[in-house]
């Protein structure tokens, strides 16, 4: 009976809850530190406005002079061409790497060895100078007669030569990328693909290569990033692209610093427009794979400096007391 009696009374009723301020933990340390920070880099801008030799007044002369905007242009040129070669041989020579025909992953193999172990400043040279090895290139059957003959110094302008030292050499790296997402792949999915009956290629391109993306987008965007900088090791061929043209025209006025600045300061805009592209396909490629996207740069900076805000939490009264 006293059993039946207990569970006939009422439940209590549930504790009042009370807010109280949770004040979150101080850290003297990060204070202290970016005290530092703001101090030490306002002492540099401070020293590099002030400091006349910088020739700021020449920098924002030349910064849209047209000489210089052309050679933009041809740096951008050079850099989205050069990726797109790169890509498209860097995800060839993955394929063949992972090719169960052994001549096919040696091959990719020799050609990985080749433009990974030479730098890229002596491919552009060679190809530069290719018409002193082969003046005349032929095309035709193998072996056999030459159906077409085309002289070397028309067929490789300087324009043809760099795509080609850049792209050839970019494929080399590419391909490393794209194979290591192609395993980070479970061999599962191949499997499957195979038991609905999808071919090598379909299953590649439907199944695979979506799914390594999430692993290929972020080292492709640093090499874009690289591309874009290494156009101007192109400046040795006197091909006019940013670098070059601001040399054109300190080798007139002799301001070598200013027009650097320049270029420094384009390079800057550039690559910051990349990084940002670059974090933005990050995120849509990573969908699925948290479960909320990692907050932005502002975001963080906004959470750092809201810390000294008290949050609010509401807890019960018995807690409070002990009880």
């Amino acid at each position: 009976m006293a059993d039946a009696d207990q569970l006939s009374e009422p439940a209590p009723a549930p504790a009042a809850s009370v807010e109280i301020k949770a004040v979150p933990v101080r850290r003297p340390g990060r204070l202290i530190a970016g005290v530092l920070i703001i101090v030490v880099a306002a002492a540099l801008v401070k020293s590099v406005a002030t400091n006349p030799r910088f020739g700021w007044g020449t920098v924002g002369h030349y910064l849209f002079a047209p000489t210089v905007m052309e050679g933009l242009v041809k740096t951008i040129e050079l850099t989205i061409l050069s990726m797109i070669i790169g890509i498209a041989i860097g995800v060839l020579l993955a394929v063949m790497r992972l090719s169960p025909n052994p001549i096919v992953v040696a091959a990719s193999g020799f050609y990985i060895w080749l433009f990974r172990g030479t730098p890229v400043l002596v491919q552009l040279l060679f190809w530069a100078f290719i018409a002193a090895l082969y003046p005349v290139i032929s095309l035709g059957v193998p072996f056999g007669p030459a159906v077409v003959n085309l002289d070397a110094n028309t067929l490789i302008t300087p324009f043809v030569a760099v795509l080609l030292g850049l792209g050839l050499n970019e494929g080399a790296y590419m391909s490393e990328i794209v194979r290591a997402g192609l395993l980070s792949v479970d061999e599962g999915q191949e499997e499957a693909a195979k038991a609905l009956g999808m071919r090598r290629m379909m299953t590649m391109r439907r199944v695979i290569l979506p799914q390594a993306m999430r692993v290929i987008i972020p080292p492709t965007g640093n090499e874009t990033i690289g591309m874009l900088k290494t156009t101007s090791l192109v400046s040795v061929l006197a091909y006019t692209e940013l670098l070059y043209a601001v040399q054109l025209i300190y080798a007139t006025n002799y301001k070598q610093i200013p027009l650097l600045i320049v270029a420094s300061i384009w390079y800057l805009v550039l690559t910051t427009i990349l990084s940002i592209g670059q974090y933005f396909i990050e995120r849509h490629y990573g969908r699925g794979t948290a479960r909320s996207a990692p907050p932005t740069l502002l975001a963080r900076i906004w959470q750092s400096f809201s810390t000294w805000r008290h949050t609010r939490v509401e807890v019960p009264e018995i807690s409070r007391h002990g009880q």
